[in-house]
């Protein structure tokens, strides 16, 4: 009655092919690739360049601040809620203790 029933194994029917062989093939090297010809300038680009004014530099600097700022906040908000919640079962733990404690000593 407890002893485990394994399942059997069915036996492959039909024919059972073998896998194919595998047969190596040589390689032939072939000739060298004539010398290119040297290259041609760079292309002048359609758009200019990206220039860094003062102005834009303070701004991509406070908008740097303001993202580091909420990010710390973030996370230091997630680190006080489970520090409050330590803190809570903590002190539950302590009353029902207490109250198993105080009802084991009144029998």
């Amino acid at each position: 009655m407890f002893r485990p029933k394994l399942p059997i194994m069915p036996q492959p029917t039909g024919q059972v092919t073998p896998p194919d062989v595998v047969e190596p093939t040589t390689i032939i090297p072939g000739t060298p690739a004539p010398p290119s010809a040297p290259a041609a300038p760079a292309p002048v680009p359609s758009r200019p360049t990206v220039q860094l004014t003062p102005g834009t530099a303070l701004a991509l600097v406070g908008g740097g601040t303001a993202v580091v700022l909420v990010v710390g906040a973030v996370l230091v908000s997630m680190l006080l809620a489970v520090a409050i919640t330590g803190a809570s079962v903590a002190v539950c733990a302590l009353v029902i203790r207490s109250l198993v404690n105080a009802d084991a000593k009144r029998r």
